[in-house]
């Protein structure tokens, strides 16, 4: 573990995500970081925390401990938190931050913000989706160059449709809440579970599509100015983004394929 790791906290919330890869699981991480709450990264800390992992995606399970199987991860484990004193398990990356919102501090002042948030993490959560299946539009379980030329496709559509009308819909979003946001909030006048996820998918895109994202930039000043950099630089993350614990992109949602970008 690393040395910077902040003290354990009660519960002891544990991430169950693939190692090695940001992936899904970076929403959850991002959202523990910003709100200076520790977690432990079962399949990054352990050495046999790939086992834990694998044991989710165990097709025989009808799940343990009172808790129904899990279909894949991540899923966030918080001993003492479940039926009868046994550990919760929860699985979809939605459902973990909405459960772990007020927990955290990131999950709005009152109903009506709770049910945007809520709704802008879907959103971006879709365009995080959309995002991955440029290389995997035929089936996820074939290789990128079993589908490439559908990939070109896919990709060109993503690009040239999707990319502006998600970017599009956030900027809006931003500029609707400047008089309490500042450009640097999509809902209220502090940090959300929202903010941190919306911010993973713009770093992501720029991975990916690195020059498609360089020329859309100035379309969308609020998003990529006032926004991106307050997350970006906001307390907790700004020490995440530069430890060991941020995995970099790589073959993961995001994979950057130079035929798959701007020409």
């Amino acid at each position: 573990m690393s040395a910077t790791k902040k003290a354990r906290t009660q519960p002891p919330y544990e991430l169950l995500y693939w190692p090695g890869i940001p992936g899904r699981g970076e929403f959850i991480r991002l959202a523990f970081e910003a709100a200076g709450v520790s977690y432990k990264d079962v399949a990054n800390e352990s050495e046999d925390g790939m086992k834990v992992i694998s044991s989710l995606t165990d097709q025989s399970s009808t799940g343990s401990d009172g808790n129904p199987p899990t279909f894949a991860p991540p899923a966030l484990r918080i001993p003492g938190e479940g039926k009868n004193g046994a550990a919760l398990l929860i699985y979809q990356t939605p459902s973990i931050l909405a459960y772990l919102g007020d927990k955290l501090g990131l999950g709005g002042a009152d109903e009506a913000e709770k049910a945007w948030i809520l709704s802008h993490t879907l959103t971006a959560l879709d365009l995080n989706n959309e995002a991955h299946d440029t290389h995997h539009p035929i089936a996820v379980a074939k290789y990128y160059e079993d589908q490439k030329d559908e990939s070109v496709k896919k990709a060109t559509d993503f690009r040239e449709n999707r990319i502006p009308k998600f970017l599009g819909f956030f900027e809006r979003v931003l500029k609707g809440n400047e008089a309490q946001g500042q450009g640097k909030f999509l809902v209220g006048d502090s940090l959300s579970y929202a903010d941190t996820t919306v911010w993973h998918v713009l770093s992501g895109l720029e991975f990916a599509f690195p020059k498609e994202i360089a020329a859309r930039k100035k379309d969308y000043p609020t998003l990529f100015r006032a926004f991106y950099d307050s997350v970006k630089e906001a307390k907790g993350i700004k020490e995440y983004l530069g430890s060991e614990r941020r995995k970099p992109f790589s073959m993961g949602v995001f994979r950057h394929y130079p035929e798959l970008d701007r020409q």
